[in-house]
């Protein structure tokens, strides 16, 4: 608790507020002293915080639970405590429901139950004081929750949107390759079947998930394998392969782009050999 500790006491006489300046002369408080509600509200306007308000109950002018109720009004955190003789329980209850009185203290007052008041209501002040930080805090820390949830959803809508723009792009590539008349393979470094088009298929007699993700040795005839070898060696070949009953003529390259892609590429323009 970093704030001074501030406590306004209004009564129109001067003697009950010595008597409470007596009571807090060793304790770490400013007693702030007036003899009327309005200087008392021009003292809240001009000094602050204050943490505690004592006010009368009966003073000539805006009494006390008019005074309290304004100060409830203007300084909603102040804590308000009224000090008073005889009050019949109707005041009471009107004090407490207008300006929200946090406890009645009546005169002549005991000094050490006066100030276990005041310490509960220094501790209630702050209670509530941080009871708000914490709420403010907590708005933020929402805010800025929703504003990542936000950005998050973008960002999902964005990715979507691209991986359905690259799933367009791969379908119609896809659809690309399979109008090709002749057929085509693609091969990765490792030596597993990446690509394969409509024609390609139907040379080996095969679906494309019994062909993608295959190995090249286990899939392909020994001299289609050779003649792959003999591309990895010289980057581009040209030759007829014999594959089944079909004449072949096969082109391969060697891929190695400047962004890492390397690979094989083949295409496989065949004839029957038999007709």
């Amino acid at each position: 608790m970093e704030e001074e500790f501030r406590i306004l006491c209004v009564d129109d006489e001067k003697n009950v507020l010595r008597a409470i300046e007596r009571v807090f002369l060793d304790e770490n408080y400013e007693i702030l002293s007036t003899t009327s509600a309005e200087e008392g509200l021009e003292i809240l306007n001009t000094c602050k915080p204050v943490q505690i308000v004592i006010s009368d109950y009966r003073m000539p002018g805006k009494n006390g639970v008019d005074f309290l109720k304004e100060v409830c009004q203007r300084w909603p955190d102040t804590v308000r405590i009224v000090l008073s003789g005889y009050v019949d329980a109707a005041s009471i209850v009107s004090a407490i429901n207008e300006g929200q009185i946090y406890k009645f203290i009546p005169k002549p007052w005991n000094d050490d139950e006066l100030k276990v008041t005041i310490s509960n209501a220094l501790e209630r002040y702050f209670l509530h004081k941080k009871k708000v930080e914490l709420t403010e805090e907590l708005g933020r820390r929402n805010d800025e929750l929703n504003e990542i949830n936000d950005n998050l959803e973008k960002l999902v809508w964005e990715r979507n949107a691209e991986l359905v723009f690259q799933n367009e792009v791969l379908s119609r590539s896809q659809n690309i390759l399979n109008s090709l008349p002749v057929a085509v393979l693609g091969i990765d470094p490792d030596g597993l079947i990446v690509l394969c088009n409509q024609k390609g298929m139907e040379l080996f007699g095969k679906e494309s998930m019994d062909i993608i993700g295959t190995d090249r040795k286990e899939l392909l005839t020994p001299e289609l394998n050779a003649f792959i070898e003999r591309v990895i060696d010289r980057g581009v070949v040209s030759e007829h392969v014999p594959i089944g009953s079909y004449d072949v003529k096969v082109k391969g390259i060697s891929m190695r782009h400047s962004d890492g892609q390397e690979g094989i590429i083949l295409t496989l323009e065949s004839e029957d050999r038999d007709g």
